[in-house]
């Protein structure tokens, strides 16, 4: 299988969450990093296009990857959970330096990947290095709770969203995608309201969160990203209202990071990208 950059005993992968819609010809920037990240000419990507059902997504992501330079790229397309327990797959998804999660329906990744041998390959590769990264609907489940589906809106409403389990890279996030081009501040902030304990990641297409090892993100593309930290809230009318009423939540941080800015997720302080304020 060739010499790979992750092993039993490494650092915590990369946890790499991107907004959905990140640019897949021109400069490719966050695809790039996500391949240097992952040993750039010597990394083999496992692609994971379950959430898709357009037969053509696997593809075309073995041909971007190629297209980058990987070494080795191969499409494991999971379309039922019996598939899950293909040992040849399961070969490849444990010796890959790097794996992508395409978009599309995150409830079709977490029911056909959820509770299966997959799902603890994932979880144990990221734990020894292997760096995870996800689009749109891969992004969304990489979450413990992940937002299954939900109302647009910038005010949160009661049964605005609904959560199901996601695939548990992290605790300490809850992430949703198409975040400012589908104006889904009300439902990201309805999901805390029912889990305040993990902290929101709202972003926007053709952006990433390369969450590191150290618990440290920084973000990249062309977009925000929007963190609403409940942390300190004091209050919040979630147990008490009724279907579609707004809701109140009194006392959320809220936070809009671009390019190179970064968010340590253990003290909750962003910092913005130094490299940037220097150029004025």
């Amino acid at each position: 299988m060739g010499t790979h950059h992750t092993s039993p005993g490494s650092r915590r992968g990369f946890i790499i969450p991107i907004g959905g819609a990140e640019e897949k010809v021109r400069d490719r920037k966050i695809l790039r990093r996500f391949v240097e990240l992952c040993g750039g000419g010597q990394a083999e990507i496992a692609i994971i296009p379950t959430a898709s059902q357009l037969a053509e997504t696997g593809g075309r992501y073995v041909d971007i990857f190629r297209d980058l330079g990987v070494r080795k790229a191969t499409s494991l397309n999971y379309e039922q959970r019996v598939d899950c327990k293909r040992t040849d797959w399961l070969e490849i998804l444990s010796a890959a330096d790097g794996v992508f999660l395409t978009g599309g329906n995150q409830l079709r990744l977490s029911t056909t990947l959820g509770g299966t041998i997959v799902g603890k390959t994932l979880r144990r590769r990221n734990r020894e290095g292997q760096h995870i990264a996800g689009t749109s609907a891969g992004a969304a489940i990489m979450s413990e709770h992940m937002i299954a589906f939900g109302s647009e809106g910038s005010t949160p409403r009661a049964d605005m969203v609904t959560l199901a389990p996601g695939l548990g890279l992290t605790r300490r996030l809850i992430i949703d995608q198409h975040f400012r081009q589908r104006d889904r501040l009300g439902r990201l902030v309805a999901a805390l309201a029912y889990s305040p304990a993990a902290i929101g990641l709202g972003l926007d297409e053709d952006t990433a969160a390369f969450l590191g090892p150290d618990d440290v993100l920084e973000v990249h593309g062309t977009g925000a990203l929007t963190i609403v930290d409940p942390q300190d809230v004091e209050f919040t009318s979630m147990d008490s209202a009724h279907s579609h009423d707004p809701v109140s939540v009194i006392g959320l941080r809220m936070h809009v990071l671009t390019e190179g800015a970064r968010f340590d997720l253990e003290s909750r302080v962003a910092t913005r990208n130094q490299l940037a304020t220097s150029r004025r």
